[in-house]
C-alpha cells in the first residue's frame, strides 16, 4: 500500500510530512513524501529558517515521482500545506493528471489555511486554490470548522450547517468530508467533536478538550484517516479512530509537558 503525501516538511518537530510520514510508515504503508516547503522549523519559533520550495523544484519531484511509476500503484494521494498558490497549481495539474489515469487513486485533500486562534496563516491566492482547483479533485477533504468556513463562506456551527457546507463543496466535485476541531451549538462543555460528512448524515464523534496547543494536530489526523482507509475502514470508523490517534498522542505531549507532539509513546 502505497501513498503519496505532498505538504510541507520541517527539520524539528512535526508539522506536514513530518507529522505524517512516520504515523502512515507504522500502520504499514509506503510512503512518497513529496515536499512543499523546507523549513527548519514550524513557525512559533523565535526564529525559523528555510523557505516555502519553488515551483519549478515542486514541479520537478513530482516529475520524478512520475517517473519512477508511483502514481500508477499508490492507493492515495495527500495534500496538504501547500506555501504557495503556484505549488498548489502544479499539485492540482498532477492530481488531477493521475486521477485520470488511475481511477483507484484516491485524493485525501487537507485544505490547510488556518485556524481559530491563529486566523487565516497561508500565502494571498492560496484559498482560491483549494476552493477552485484542490478540493474539486478530492475523494475526502479534511478541513478543520475554521477552514471549511473559509471554503464555503460562512462558518458553519450546528450539524445540519455542516452538512450542507459539505453539500456546497460536493457541488465543486468533491466527495465526502470530515471536520476536525468542532465546537458546534450543542457540543458538551469542554469538549471538542470530529464530524463525518457521508450521504448528507453527519457521524459524530466527541473527545474532552486536552489543554494543550501544538501544531501539526490535523496533519496527523488526516495521516492517521488515510491509514485506517488503506487498511479497509469506512470513513466515519476510519475517522473515529483517526480521533482517538490524536487524542493519544495528545495526551503523551501532554505528560511530558513538551511543546512538540509526542509521537512515540514509550
Amino acid at each position: 500500500m502505497l501513498v503519496i503525501s505532498i505538504q510541507s516538511q520541517v527539520v524539528y518537530g512535526h508539522v506536514g510530512n513530518s507529522a505524517a510520514v512516520y504515523p502512515m510508515q507504522s500502520m504499514g504503508l509506503e510512503v512518497a513524501a513529496v515536499p512543499t516547503t523546507l523549513l527548519s522549523n514550524q513557525p512559533h519559533y523565535p526564529t525559523m529558517r528555510g523557505r516555502v520550495l519553488e515551483t519549478e523544484l515542486v514541479a520537478d519531484l513530482l516529475l520524478g515521482v512520475e517517473e519512477r511509476g508511483l502514481p500508477q500503484s499508490a492507493g492515495a494521494v495527500v495534500t496538504g500545506y501547500m506555501g504557495s498558490p503556484e505549488n498548489a497549481t502544479v499539485t492540482a495539474d498532477f492530481v488531477r493528471r493521475w486521477k485520470a489515469m488511475n481511477p483507484a487513486l484516491i485524493h485525501i485533500c487537507d485544505p490547510v489555511i488556518g485556524d481559530d486562534d491563529l486566523g487565516v496563516f497561508v500565502a494571498d491566492g492560496l484559498i482560491d486554490r483549494f476552493r477552485d482547483d484542490l478540493t474539486p479533485l478530492a475523494d475526502i477533504v479534511t478541513p478543520n470548522q475554521f477552514e471549511l468556513g473559509r471554503l464555503v463562506g460562512e462558518r458553519p456551527d450546528t450539524a445540519e450547517g455542516l452538512i450542507e457546507a459539505a453539500r456546497l463543496l460536493s457541488g465543486r466535485g468533491t466527495g465526502r468530508t470530515v471536520v476536525t476541531g468542532c465546537v458546534l451549538v450543542d457540543t458538551a462543555p469542554g469538549e471538542v467533536e470530529t464530524v463525518t460528512i457521508e450521504e448528507g448524515r453527519a457521524h459524530r464523534v466527541s473527545i474532552a478538550r486536552i489543554p494543550i496547543r501544538p501544531s501539526g494536530t490535523g496533519d496527523l489526523f488526516t495521516a492517521y484517516l488515510t491509514g485506517w482507509l488503506m487498511r479497509g475502514e469506512s470513513l466515519p470508523q476510519a475517522a473515529v479512530r483517526a480521533t482517538e490517534g490524536v487524542r493519544q498522542v495528545l495526551l503523551r505531549t501532554a505528560a511530558a509537558d513538551v511543546f512538540e507532539m509526542r509521537l512515540i509513546g514509550d
